[in-house]
This record gives structure tokens, sequence and C-alpha cells, in this order.
């Protein structure tokens, strides 16, 4: 897997496969990024699950933290670190130690390991480096083209605000009418042409 520039299809894969998902280094803290990660994630359906020591016998968002990912009695679908880069490995390590093991590990925004990556691939775990599952579902569900981003497609169409609790379809048609697999081949084709 090249690991500086996923597919679209391989994220939405991921996204639309993944039910349960642990993250590694979530805060209680309304203002810091794991928060908003995963409230937003929680909100679209997922099963999130906080993993903090620091935390323990705290709630987030009516989930209780728990210390390490041993401590969870459920199968895991993902694992989202939330931590620099030097703290990668060991959560990994952990990671392979669990029965059964996750299907995704994902390293966010600025996390990036290729040893820890490969290590993780060698048993048949998927892994997604420095990216934010927030963003990318967004991205994919057209739901962060209404807010201005840049979602690759032209149009004065505005998609509709998301609701509490409503999960748009990472399969959706784009703002601009056409699905998202055309603005992929017009990224890739961008990408062949230069």
């Amino acid at each position: 897997m090249n690991h500086d520039a996923y597919p679209d299809n391989y994220i939405r894969a991921i996204l639309n496969s993944v039910k349960s998902i642990a993250m590694v280094g979530a805060s209680p803290v309304n203002v810091r990024p794991s928060y908003f990660a995963f409230k937003y994630l929680a909100q679209r359906g997922y099963d999130m699950i906080p993993v903090n020591p620091g935390h323990v016998g705290k709630e987030l968002l009516g989930k209780p933290f728990v210390a390490s990912l041993s401590d969870i009695e459920r199968p895991i679908d993902m694992i989202d670190i939330f931590r620099n880069s030097s703290h990668i490995m060991p959560v990994v390590e952990e990671a392979l130690m669990l029965d059964p093991l996750p299907k995704v590990i994902w390293m966010q925004l600025g996390a990036r390991d290729d040893v820890a990556a490969a290590k993780a691939e060698s048993v048949g775990i998927k892994v997604v480096m420095n990216r934010c599952p927030k963003i990318e579902y967004g991205r994919l569900s057209s739901e962060i083209s209404w807010m201005g981003v840049n979602s690759r497609t032209l149009s004065s169409k505005r998609a509709p605000a998301p609701t509490q609790g409503m999960r748009l379809s990472l399969n959706r048609m784009s703002v601009g009418g056409g699905d998202t697999a055309a603005s992929d081949r017009a990224a890739r084709n961008k990408t062949e042409q230069s």
C-alpha cells in the first residue's frame, strides 16, 4: 500500500465496513481535536470507545474511558490513534495481541510510522496514516462541501446541512450531481497528466 496517497475507494470501504472504533488518545476536553473527531464519528453511528489511561473513571459523551485496548471486552473494528508518531508502535503492538485482530489501524493527521504500518499489514490489517476519519467521512459523503471546503465539484447548489444523528452515505451523489467516482477519476486523470 502506498501510504502517501490513498484511493478514495480504499478509505470509503474502510469507513463503510467498520462499526466499532477505539480512539487511543481520546480527550474529554471539548476543545481538543480528538474530542471533535470522537463526537462527530459517534453522531454518525459508529460505536466509539475512548482509550486514555489518564481519564479512567470519566466518560466521553456517555462512553466510559478504558486504560488500554486490552481492557475492551468486545471486538474492535478500527483503532484510531490520536497520539504522536513516537507512541504509535506500542499501540500497534498491543493491537496485534487482540483476539480477534482489528480490521484497521488509523493514524491521525501528523502521525506516521512506516515500520508499525508494515507490521500491522503483515497480518492482514489495513492501515491509514496521516489522515482524519472525520475529515475523510465528511469529504466522501459530500457533507463537508456544504461548509465551503473544496470537494473537486463545482456547483452553486448547497447540500442540505446534516442533522443530529444523520448519517450520510459515503456513496451518495455529490453536490454537483455527479457521483464521487467521477471526482475520483478526475483527480486520477489530473495526477496522471502531471
